[in-house]
């Protein structure tokens, strides 16, 4: 049934979203390095890897740069207009292509880089494998202002590879084992509530035993004090 509400989704979204798309489109291609799609390999269901898109909001070599495939708050590798797109979210919205063809899905795990992916644990990567990735997520919701965290820590890879990456693995593996159509409406509600209001709370109330981050994050994601 998933499956069924993905193409469902993802195909009226790509109908009704059209005309925002297509003059996107036309202004990507006139500005910056004229790049319009940013395609890159992720891991994906089974662990094989599929080509993401996205609007190309960074320097077309911007993954031999800096962090690589990790991206911090104010990153000069952005160009002027992803700033918008990748703020809005709206940089993301060709992956309901790849959910069209079943590279991924609406909810599911973030699908990775293969750099990111093996700062997760062997077991985490195994549970991650056995369901497709999806445009948003747990995970993603939960870490919605990741790039705002890593721009706060010192090291930010170490940080990501060391906090961030092991305490999202177990989001990822919580939906892994908690997936349900009821738990697949709620985390896309969800999704829309933290794009207009990012500071919200409604992700620890609605789903109830996700994992506790550790205390370096707790701020960071909004975690409720009273639920220390």
């Amino acid at each position: 049934m998933q499956r069924f509400f993905d193409i469902f989704f993802s195909g009226i979204a790509l109908l009704v979203l059209s005309p925002l798309l297509v003059p996107i489109i036309i202004i990507l291609r006139l500005t910056g390095e004229g790049e319009v799609f940013f395609l890159q390999e992720r891991i994906g269901k089974h662990g094989k890897t599929f080509k993401l898109f996205k609007f190309a909001t960074m320097l077309k070599n911007s993954p031999s740069l800096g962090t690589g495939t990790v991206t911090v708050k104010n990153d000069p590798r952005i160009l002027p207009v992803g700033q918008f797109l990748r703020k809005t979210k709206i940089n993301e919205l060709p992956q309901l292509v790849n959910i069209f063809i079943g590279d991924m899905s609406v909810i599911g795990p973030r699908p990775l880089t293969k750099q990111t992916f093996s700062a997760y644990s062997s077991d985490t990567r195994k549970t991650i494998e056995t369901v497709r990735p999806g445009l948003s997520g747990i995970g993603s919701i939960i870490f919605r202002g990741e790039e705002d965290i890593l721009a706060g820590a010192k090291g930010s890879l170490d940080f990501y590879n060391n906090v961030i990456a092991p305490y999202k693995g177990e989001l990822e593996k919580w939906y892994t084992a908690n997936q349900s159509l009821i738990n697949y409406f709620k985390a896309i509600i969800t999704t829309v509530i933290v794009v207009l209001s990012p500071n919200s709370t409604l992700a620890w109330k609605w789903f109830n035993g996700l994992p506790t981050p550790p205390n370096e994050l707790k701020d960071f994601l909004n975690y409720p004090k009273r639920a220390s």
